[in-house]
């Protein structure tokens, strides 16, 4: 018993390291961020398959019932953990008790939310005039808890930077709840298939966190870290709430306005253009906080990592919003039935707004990293309110107002976010411009050639023809635009040199390693 837990001990005790840069740490971050990228990918596509056969045996309508009690009670697994998970992961010093607080700190706020829920669920059935969203509200709410019980021991995987064990986590929750999800729709459980998703998810995360991470919290007892802990988190949450609360209200009030048909329209699209955000955007945050943090003292070469980061995250982010802009219209009622073709316009036109939000969204590498989460719940504010703004102009021009001036809104909001940002940094609002500007120009120039040609050239052809067409000729406008007339080649030299590392060793005795790495120095060069 006593060696079982010797060994316990020594295997958690990485965990509880020291933050600080090591030798190799540039090197280890980007491929932590290739990892992690890699994952949403496999990810994206385990969702892209079960919302195409989910899609097609489910309605709108079903889509709608269960946006409508998502949108008021989605926000409590976003803020279950009190931002406490991005404080263990950047803390410079942690002990085993102030992780012990924060778990059961969290854990409480979790049954606490639960419990809300379930007594609110008649609430919420009343607003919408819809009495099948009590039971919806019940089962949403089980998710609170499950969220509660991975938060801390998914962020100590985070703070060792084992993001590949956390990936294969990730995908292998969601490849079991989706499979669960289908099996439910094909046996006629309707909107059901979508309430039991995310608990599936949340669960079979929780389980995979803790098998990984051996950690076992101990009795709670505040300590003066974890009250630290908590106050950096609750500035985060509260930004959290705040940004989900602009991303909310319009799926309130298209419901409330419209009805769940037009509301699973909207969520569809939106349900798309989150995933591609996520997948490309998203997904780096949990590379960059921690690999940020530990250069956090050496100013220089904190901001060089991070106009590499940004730079790199930009240039194949931005285009990947523009072939999605110039193509939804088309593909989306070809994947997901014609029933879906609202969905695929308003999905065509958000794209759009991917462009400038791909960059608006890394506000959270640096508000984090300089530890001034109370300028990120302040910006925060802000932004929920212009959010709000943009949402009552749109609004009575229906869904399709409303993702139209959110479009108009990112594009004036995305400098100033992350320049505010980067400002206890000393980044500023040129340096954001510097790092972004040429990739935006390429994607911007690249979407007006692709709807021209959409409209011309591609007129008539048959939609994987349109598409794939489309596809290639706004991928090949961007690079002619970008590397050959601006002469952007330093995120080539990073795919270099991550293509460097994961080179197999038989090639990389032919010398393949030592081509790619001259290869890799010289665009990385260019800057």
């Amino acid at each position: 018993m006593v060696l079982e837990k010797l060994v316990l001990e020594k295997s958690t005790a990485r965990f509880f390291a020291e933050h600080k840069s090591e030798a190799g740490h540039s090197q280890r971050s980007l491929r932590g961020g290739a990892v992690a990228i890699s994952a949403r990918v496999i990810n994206a596509l385990i969702q892209i398959g079960s919302v195409l056969f989910l899609a097609r045996l489910l309605s709108p309508e079903d889509y709608g019932l269960v946006a409508m009690v998502a949108a008021i009670t989605g926000f409590a697994p976003l803020v279950v953990c009190l931002g406490t998970r991005d404080a263990v992961a950047q803390w410079p010093r942690i002990t085993e008790k102030d992780v012990s607080a924060v778990f059961w700190i969290t854990m409480a706020v979790g049954c606490a939310l639960a419990a809300i829920g379930v007594g609110c669920a008649p609430l919420i059935a009343r607003l919408y005039h819809e009495p099948r969203l009590v039971p919806i509200t019940i089962a949403l709410s089980l998710t609170f808890v499950v969220s509660a019980l991975a938060c801390q021991h998914s962020a100590l995987l985070r703070r060792s930077m084992e993001f590949r064990k956390l990936s294969i986590i990730e995908i292998t929750a969601n490849l079991l709840s989706a499979g669960g999800a289908i099996g439910l729709a094909l046996f006629g459980f309707h909107y059901w298939a979508l309430v039991l998703r995310p608990f599936a998810m949340q669960s079979f995360t929780a389980l995979g966190v803790w098998l990984e991470c051996r950690w076992v919290p101990s009795r709670p007892a505040l300590t003066p870290a974890s009250k630290e802990m908590l106050k950096f988190g609750l500035n985060s949450t509260g930004f959290t709430a705040t940004d989900f609360t602009s991303r909310s209200c319009d799926r309130v009030l298209i419901g409330y306005r419209s009805g769940a048909r037009s509301l699973g329209f909207y969520q569809n699209a939106m349900f798309v253009y989150d995933s591609l955000t996520d997948i490309l955007v998203l997904s780096t945050f949990g590379v960059a906080v921690p690999a940020f943090s530990k250069v956090r003292d050496d100013p220089p070469e904190l901001r060089r990592l991070w106009r590499k980061a940004l730079s790199t995250m930009a240039f194949f982010a931005m285009p990947a919003f523009g072939v999605l802009a110039v193509t939804a219209t088309d593909l989306i009622p070809f994947l997901l039935g014609k029933k879906w073709a609202s969905a695929g316009v308003l999905l065509s036109i958000l794209a759009i707004r991917g462009i400038p939000q791909s960059v608006e969204r890394t506000l959270g590498w640096l508000h984090v990293t300089a530890g001034r989460t109370d300028r990120w719940m302040r910006w925060g504010i802000f932004g929920m309110c212009a959010h709000l703004i943009a949402l009552f102009i749109g609004l009575p021009f229906g869904p399709r107002g409303v993702v139209i001036a959110y479009v108009i809104l990112m594009f004036l909001l995305f400098v100033p976010a992350v320049s505010y940002a980067g400002k206890p940094l000393g980044i500023g609002a040129g340096d954001v411009i510097k790092a972004v500007w040429r990739q935006m120009a390429g994607s911007l120039i690249a979407v007006a050639a692709g709807f021209l040609l959409r409209w011309t050239i591609f007129a008539g052809a048959s939609v994987i023809a349109m598409s794939a067409g489309l596809g290639t000729a706004y991928l090949a406008i961007y690079c002619a635009v970008v590397v050959g007339v601006f002469r952007l080649q330093m995120p080539l030299g990073v795919v270099l040199l991550l293509v460097r590392d994961f080179l197999p060793p038989r090639l990389a005795r032919a010398g393949g390693y030592e081509t790619v790495s001259v290869m890799a120095g010289a665009l990385c060069s260019h800057d």
